[in-house]
């Protein structure tokens, strides 16, 4: 079977599943869903899909699944012949989720004020700009001092994981809710790592990285 991506183009939660697909080599077909400014995640036929009314939504192989993070260790899990992208070890299992909810973080602040900023949404932009400099200052120097031991990612093995996908879209799309990564320098060389991962593609607001220094 196909796999489906109900999918809103600007959303960094669809893009990390095209991201991980493409990574992965996979072919997958698109359903275009209306989040802005038509609000079709609260259409009828969507909340049948996800009754929480979010993208992204996969369909796959007889299954219907919500959250990104889910998604990306389901497609890691299942299509992943390597098993470096979602590893078995229980060890960096917990490390993986735990930086999964990382991401939620981040999307629950740099994204809302990018969404306030770009999509008229009512948060709270000091708030919100506020918690994503707090949490990319503890990310940077997690990078940093990682740097130090020979560590280029989020979690202990020497190669990216979901993780890094989990976490990457809304650090790069920041800026577009006016939050400067100016002062992160670990944080931005992590960026570039991960835009050069093979099988990397782009979406609007996020480029290829520079040629290595």
């Amino acid at each position: 079977m196909t796999i489906t991506l109900y999918d809103f183009e600007l959303s960094g939660n669809c893009y990390k599943l095209r991201l991980m697909m493409n990574i992965l080599n996979l072919a997958y077909e698109v359903v275009p869903v209306d989040f802005f400014p038509g609000r079709e995640h609260k259409s009828d036929w969507f909340l049948r899909l996800n009754p929480f009314g979010q993208l992204p939504v996969l369909q796959d192989d007889g299954l219907t699944l919500s959250d990104s993070g889910a998604i990306l260790a389901y497609l890691a899990r299942k299509y992943d012949a390597s098993g470096l992208w979602f590893p078995k070890d229980a060890a960096v299992t917990a490390e993986i989720l735990r930086w999964h909810a990382i991401a939620d973080d981040i999307t629950a602040t740099a994204s809302a004020a990018r969404l306030a900023l770009g999509y008229d949404y009512d948060f709270d932009i000091d708030k919100t700009q506020k918690g994503a400099h707090r949490i990319f200052r503890i990310i940077d120097e997690h990078l940093w001092f990682g740097e130090k031991q020979g560590r280029d990612w989020l979690c202990s093995p020497a190669h990216p994981t979901t993780a890094d996908i989990a976490c990457f879209p809304y650090v790069m799309l920041s800026e577009e809710g006016g939050i400067s990564r100016q002062d992160y320098p670990a944080l931005r060389r992590w960026t570039d790592r991960v835009r050069r991962v093979p099988g990397f593609t782009v979406m609007s607001g996020i480029f290829p990285a520079g040629p290595a220094r």
